[in-house]
């Protein structure tokens, strides 16, 4: 049985917004049938999934370091890092609209992190996979981290935002299309889980209230895309 271990965010972790919980407040809980559970079936492999809540790249190397055995012992290491990375703190330049705000990661930090990190899976003896980006609802995912902020906070953001949410793409895109830049760059295939949420025209439906996280429709979707692309690896 083939081995994988991955590493990246809450999505490669299999979290939701979940709204169904009895609770007065939706929570992220973790998804039973992700797609990373699903791919483990539907390929017959053993998947050791160290996806978590807020990873960046800077916290992908860590990991890399703290489970190092696994990856020796593993044939594939599939990555998922962009999404946090590129997001910014929300609650400064709500407090400051004016001043100047840079990703969490930079873009320049990205690609360096993300290279260390395809260098030290192989020198683990493992192979390197990377994983593309779901594309983020930019209205939800506003009036998700504006929801504890007041209309002058909320106005803030939104000036800082040139008045449009959907600017909030921006880095998105940027941190993404670096993902294909480095798969060709460093010779690493790359599953490209964007392009099938775009050609769907009611791909809204299979994202969470909150904008960034995909829902049980959108990781059977993932999942799928991935299996497919396995048959080429696996």
């Amino acid at each position: 049985m083939k081995r994988i271990t991955t590493f990246g965010d809450s999505i490669m972790g299999g979290i939701v917004l979940d709204r169904q919980n009895g609770q007065s407040a939706p929570r992220y809980t973790l998804l039973e049938e992700s797609f990373s559970s699903r791919c483990a079936s539907a390929l017959g492999v053993e998947i050791k999934n160290h996806g978590r809540f807020g990873s960046t790249t800077r916290h992908g190397l860590r990991e890399l370091d703290r489970w190092h055995e696994q990856v020796t012992a593993s044939d594939f290491v599939v990555t998922e890092f962009g999404g946090n990375d590129c997001d910014h703190c929300w609650k400064q330049i709500a407090s400051d609209p004016e001043g100047e705000h840079r990703p969490i990661i930079s873009l320049a930090h990205f690609k360096e992190q993300y290279r260390q990190m395809i260098t030290t899976i192989r020198q683990l003896g493992s192979r390197p996979v990377m994983l593309s980006l779901p594309p983020i609802i930019a209205d939800r995912y506003f009036d998700a981290f504006t929801r504890s902020m007041n209309s002058e906070q909320r106005g803030n953001v939104l000036r800082w935002l040139d008045n449009s949410v959907e600017n909030i793409t921006q880095w998105h895109e940027m941190y993404n299309l670096q993902l294909f830049k480095l798969s060709a760059l460093l010779d690493v295939p790359i599953i490209d889980i964007t392009t099938p949420f775009l050609v769907e025209r009611n791909y809204r439906e299979m994202f969470c209230d909150d904008g960034i996280h995909p829902n049980e429709r959108g990781h059977r979707l993932i999942a799928d895309t991935i299996c497919h692309a396995a048959t080429g690896y696996i």
